[in-house]
């Protein structure tokens, strides 16, 4: 399966800038059985979590993430960039590998004591992954796991959510040095 899914991602070097290796994931999603088997693959390892609710990264996350809470029957948790949520909200700013970016979360989305899926399409050094882990904590909800399309091991982010944050961390593939 991880095979499958880790060969339908296109590479494509010096993108946003040099030295980056970008993983892009609409070669995944044009691919009917590898998009099939990223979400059966997240369904399958989470039908026996005890959660409540997924939480999606804008944007890749949100493809992920509301179709994973569809197939569990649980509510889905947009994290937004900046400006894009109509009502009150909480924000939380981040670095990436090239720049800086902020997250924001309706404060009406999660509630206290809240069992979070946190989804995104990939993680590298965990800036993103570890702004929306804190908005959520903020509200009083409980990450249960953050889980990934694609992990890159060498940018050591899943290895600083578990450390640093104390989250556990699940990727279905693994680009490494390459």
């Amino acid at each position: 399966m991880n095979d499958t899914i880790r060969a339908s991602i296109r590479t494509i070097p010096d993108y946003p800038k040099a030295g980056i290796q970008f993983r892009d994931i609409t070669t995944l999603l044009a691919n009917p059985t590898a998009l099939r088997m990223t979400i059966d693959g997240f369904v399958h390892r989470y039908m026996q979590y005890d959660i409540n609710a997924v939480a999606g990264i804008e944007a890749r996350g949100f493809i992920f993430g509301a179709t994973i809470a569809y197939e569990l029957g649980v509510k889905f948790i947009p994290i937004r960039k900046s400006g894009k949520l109509p009502g009150e909200t909480i924000s939380q700013s981040y670095q990436l590998e090239y720049g800086e970016d902020n997250l924001e979360l309706d404060v009406d989305s999660v509630h206290a004591n809240d069992r979070i899926l946190l989804i995104d399409d990939l993680i590298a050094t965990g800036g993103t992954a570890e702004a929306a882990i804190k908005l959520i904590r903020q509200l009083k909800g409980t990450v249960v796991e953050s889980a990934f399309v694609v992990d890159l091991p060498d940018l050591g982010g899943c290895q600083h959510l578990e450390e640093k944050l104390n989250c556990p961390c699940f990727a279905l593939c693994e680009f490494e040095g390459d």
